[in-house]
């Protein structure tokens, strides 16, 4: 579909409808705003672009194929830029609803804008309606969506998100105390989630809430399990499933420690990206595993902690904790660009972009289908399956 845009109006009608888009661009002024469009001016004018029908647009971003060919690298001069396609659908969207094409409903619907990176992504569904039958479907407890609040912001710090999922927090923290008080210990208790869900920020709460009732506490990171990154790519698998773990060892360490044993596993070196063992599972002459002693709770970390068949039965309680892709987007400018200077900016935005959709299908929603309980704190809610609900109400 063509456009009918007058170049030199656009970007002043784009900042009022963006304004509809986020709530943000209303702290924006007319000027801070146009630095970030000049980085998306067409070659040939905002009117030289072409509109998808919107039922294309649906198509293509549901499906895996867009996201496995967004490149994350993709360089021009030297210098890393954001992926064709990422550009091609934020340009796209901002020419639709100037022309009137696009409406703002069906914009926020399907799409989120963030105003830090200046594009759009892509809202990814976590609860399908086999993750919601999974779980009883309805939540087990409901609070007041504090995280609404950040809607107006560019970027959050933890004290903000932590203030915001305090009610949920505290409810799922009792909650694990009580069915671990009645199924017992030792027990391994495994928590998935995306990357700055805050995973790590609730395992120290729940440690904190173990260790001062007496309890020991310990965890086992499943990347220390990873073969060597040359071999996993040389077979075409990197992080999912058993093919890329030095399984055997993973299954008789998760097996041993239930047991209350202490364990010696594999370490895994980051940033040489190679393992302690070789292939065969035997430690290297230069290799240094890392010693675990029994606990009570045996914290599992990692994206896939409950994925792979011939463990899940070791498994005493199976967790995903989870935040909605704009909040999470939000927490990492703060978190990996401003104070860890972790990501190039520009490679962080294609490689966000790109990960949501496929994590949540390789990973995340398949967990939720057969998770014990889904913290989300986006939602303000705590979801369990009907076995777990019905324990919870008795004690």
């Amino acid at each position: 579909m063509a456009t009918t845009i007058d170049s030199d109006d656009f970007p002043r009608l784009l900042f009022e409808k963006m304004k509809c888009i986020n709530p943000a661009i209303e702290d924006l002024e007319f000027y801070e705003f146009r630095y970030g469009l000049n980085n998306l001016n067409p070659e040939d004018g905002w009117e030289s672009l072409m509109l998808e029908r919107k039922e294309d647009i649906e198509r293509r971003v549901s499906s895996r194929a867009f996201y496995d060919a967004i490149q994350i690298k993709r360089r021009v001069d030297d210098r890393i830029v954001l992926d064709e396609q990422i550009v091609r659908l934020t340009t796209m969207l901002f020419a639709g609803l100037v022309s009137g094409t696009y409406e703002v409903d069906w914009v926020n619907s399907h799409f989120y804008f963030d105003v830090r990176g200046f594009f759009f992504l892509h809202r990814t569904t976590y609860f399908t309606d086999a993750v919601v039958t999974h779980l009883g479907g309805k939540p087990f407890m409901q609070f007041e969506k504090k995280q609404k609040s950040f809607a107006c912001l560019q970027d959050v710090g933890y004290k903000a998100f932590k203030e915001a999922n305090a009610e949920v927090d505290n409810c799922f923290i009792q909650s694990v105390k009580k069915l671990i008080a009645l199924r017992g210990t030792p027990i391994l208790l495994a928590i998935a989630g995306p990357t700055a869900a805050g995973k790590t920020e609730i395992v120290e709460l729940l440690r904190e809430t173990f260790e001062q009732a007496g309890q020991k506490t310990t965890s086992i990171e499943l990347d220390n399990f990873l073969t060597d990154r040359d071999y996993r790519e040389e077979k075409g698998i990197f992080t999912q499933g058993k093919e890329a773990l030095h399984f055997k060892l993973l299954e008789q360490g998760l097996r041993d420690i239930t047991q209350g044993n202490r364990i010696s596993i594999p370490r895994y070196d980051f940033v040489y990206a190679t393992s302690s063992h070789d292939l065969n599972g035997n430690l290297k002459p230069d290799g240094v595993p890392i010693e675990i002693e029994p606990a009570d709770i045996v914290f599992i970390e990692g994206n896939f902690p409950f994925l792979i068949e011939e463990v899940v039965h070791l498994i005493g309680l199976k967790v995903v904790y989870l935040t909605d892709d704009p909040v999470r987007l939000q927490r990492k400018w703060k978190r990996d660009i401003d104070y860890r200077k972790k990501y190039e900016p520009t490679y962080f935005r294609n490689r966000y972009f790109k990960d949501q959709f496929i994590m949540a299908e390789i990973a995340y929603r398949p967990q939720m289908e057969v998770c014990d309980m889904v913290v989300d704190t986006t939602g303000a809610a705590l979801w369990t399956t009907a076995e777990v609900a019905e324990i919870l109400h008795r004690s």
